[in-house]
């Protein structure tokens, strides 16, 4: 989308803080892919990075970091110092792309500006592990726009997506206590390269493990007689997981897996696939891919039986109860 503002002729009214009569040119970010369908991106997003890329060859002819207080401003936008011309913008920002994905510095074409996931290695099986909790990564993206030659001020929106999402499982024990110490918890897929146009680009498996456990009681309410509900304290353990982007072309490949103090695979299960189960509970209407875009945290809740394994009937989903109709699933 472009504004064009303050079209004053150089003989009328000019604005003090442009003084001349050449084309200004301003980009403004905007992060309201979200449940909220508000726009956060003064309160979420810490750092930009912007690219101008030249159509007509895919270079990169431009590019510009700003970060810290400046972006929290209202009403932040930042400047764009180009020649007239028509031009692709392209963004990727927040922190995480710095501290936790790799971006080439060195790119000179806007198909080198892929993002990777910062990984580690396992030193006995060569699994490529990731265990942080990944800073915010977002990305963004226009069709081809025009900067005109003709004197004004033009404001063109970069609209962002929100790459990385905070997983926290957490399992409830109907009969006994719960040893944070005793379970272990992944999610595995091949999610950990995007390419410059946010999708996902062939990669290894990555296994992503807890940032953080943590174990306690949690109550839970029963029904009783006249509607009143009982509250039963269960013991409780919550892993805390940060992963990257879900893709719903891709609903078969990123699963969780949950081992018990015995070792038993108790838990394993399509997270995508489980996460749009809930998607129609809302009152928005939603493309899978939008559901995904747009909710970037997800609470699975597990329940587990006097022999430490999945009481598998149904399960807790962002508060929302799905009762399993296959094991299949």
């Amino acid at each position: 989308m472009l504004s064009a503002l303050s079209l004053a002729s150089c003989n009328g009214v000019m604005y003090d803080e442009e003084g001349d009569c050449d084309p200004h040119y301003k980009a403004r970010f905007i992060f309201d892919m979200n449940m909220l369908y508000a726009d956060a991106f003064s309160k979420e997003v810490n750092a930009v990075t912007l690219y101008l890329i030249d159509p007509a060859t895919g270079d990169i002819v431009w590019q510009k970091s700003e970060r810290g207080d400046r972006l929290r401003q209202d009403g932040y936008l930042m400047d764009l110092d180009v020649a007239p011309g028509s031009y692709q913008l392209l963004a990727w920002c927040g922190e995480g792309r710095d501290e936790h994905f790799a971006i080439p510095a060195d790119a000179s074409h806007h198909t080198q500006l892929t993002c990777r996931l910062n990984r580690e290695y396992d030193p006995v099986t060569g699994a490529a592990l990731s265990r942080k909790d990944l800073k915010r990564l977002y990305h963004g993206k226009t069709d081809v726009k025009i900067f005109p030659e003709e004197e004004g001020t033009y404001i063109y929106n970069v609209e962002l997506v929100k790459n990385t999402n905070d997983v926290n499982i957490v399992l409830q024990h109907l009969s006994g206590e719960i040893v944070k110490e005793g379970y272990t918890f992944t999610i595995t897929d091949a999610n950990g390269s995007l390419d410059w146009d946010n999708s996902i680009m062939p990669d290894e498996e990555i296994t992503y493990q807890p940032w953080q456990v943590l174990a306690g009681t949690a109550g839970i309410e029963y029904p009783e007689a006249d509607d009143v509900p009982v509250i039963t304290s269960m013991s409780a353990c919550v892993a805390n997981l940060t992963v990257s982007r879900l893709m719903a072309d891709r609903s078969d490949d990123m699963r969780v897996k949950i081992y018990n103090p015995a070792g038993e695979k108790i838990v394993d299960i399509p997270l995508i696939q489980y996460a749009l189960l809930v998607r129609g509970r809302y009152e928005h209407s939603m493309t899978e891919q939008e559901y995904l875009d747009r909710q970037n945290k997800y609470d699975l809740v597990f329940f587990i039986d006097e022999g430490n394994r999945w009481a598998d009937s149904y399960i807790y989903i962002n508060s929302w109860m799905v009762v399993r109709q296959s094991s299949d699933l």
